[in-house]
């Protein structure tokens, strides 16, 4: 569908939004049916020489205990994973120089032999990386722009720029990653403008996924003192997301279900038919914190039954 900024901005105001929510459900059981994808997240590095100061793994964070996963522990997280029947892994990480392009190149070929389908999400890098990386058989790439609004985006990421995020993005579009953008709700200084600004360009840029979930304010950076995001307009731009984009991946974030569980389930009736499950090992979800949550310490694949089973409960069908 096609909507102007100023209508997009009309409909998030509405005081009843049952009929747009009732549409975006409708559009994504035409598009991508009743089943809701399971990914296996794997966060292998929380070092980051990024500034952004929303964000607990920030470079100036002095409280945190960083880690680093070896290689072969990666690679043998995600051949556990496998095993649990998980067809997708995203390696998520900070931006951390100690995983070269070529580190990373090798660790995404030996995954591949799994057959499991792999997304990225470390950040920014030149075309030659991105290229590399598609040719060793990464699938995705996830990159967030956060904020459509370069003033925002610029108080937000005092060490780098939304052109510089957006041209990424356009660059893994062409390379033929699935490209993934994203962006967080109640941002300071955000507006429903700016909310409508943020899903055009994920229209713009023709994302085949989109990770749009609530602001959760971290206590170890400046945003401390700044109230969570809304989840009921959370909501809202997911269900609009799918109306843009109709057959795009779109999840129901964990930050969605760190403020209200009961949220994270409703989202799937707005439009969302992906959800993440932690592979991470036990030992170390608990660092890798952009914002404070908590997760359980259970075993890879007790971890995806108890997703499955989770799904199923709302009447999908997990895969």
């Amino acid at each position: 569908m096609t909507y102007t900024r100023e209508q997009l901005e009309s409909l998030l105001a509405l005081e009843d939004f049952h009929d747009i929510y009732a549409q975006a459900d409708a559009l994504r059981r035409e598009t991508v049916g009743d089943v809701v994808h399971i990914r296996a997240l794997l966060e292998f590095s929380n070092h980051c020489k990024r500034l952004c100061t929303y964000c607990g793994l920030n470079a100036t964070d002095q409280k945190l205990t960083r880690f680093r996963m070896d290689p072969r522990d990666m690679i043998a997280t995600a051949q556990e994973a496998a095993r649990a029947g998980y067809k997708t892994i995203v390696l998520q990480s900070g931006e951390d120089p100690w995983y070269t392009p070529d580190r990373i190149g090798d660790i995404v070929k030996q995954i591949k032999k799994t057959g499991m389908a792999i997304t990225l999400s470390c950040g920014e890098f030149p075309e030659d990386v991105y290229r590399y990386w598609r040719d060793c058989g990464a699938d995705r790439y996830l990159l967030k722009h956060e904020t459509s609004d370069p003033a925002l985006y610029a108080s937000l990421h005092p060490d780098s720029s939304l052109d510089a995020r957006v041209a990424c993005l356009r660059t893994l579009k062409k390379l033929g990653y699935e490209t993934g953008g994203g962006f967080m709700i109640g941002l300071p200084g955000q507006t429903l403008s700016t909310i409508a600004g943020d899903l055009l360009l994920l229209q713009d840029i023709g994302c085949d996924m989109a990770g749009i979930g609530p602001f959760i304010p971290h206590p170890d950076t400046p945003l401390r003192d700044a109230p969570h995001g809304s989840t009921e307009l959370t909501k809202r731009a997911v269900a609009l997301a799918r109306l843009l984009l109709p057959k795009a991946n779109l999840p129901a974030t964990t930050a969605l279900g760190v403020l209200d569980g009961a949220q994270k389930e409703n989202v799937f009736s707005c439009g969302a038919n992906v959800i993440m499950r932690k592979v991470t090992p036990n030992n170390l979800k608990k660092l890798y914190q952009i914002y404070p949550a908590s997760f359980s310490d259970v075993d890879i694949r007790t971890g995806r039954r108890e997703t499955e089973a989770e799904i199923r409960s709302m009447q999908r069908t997990p895969v």
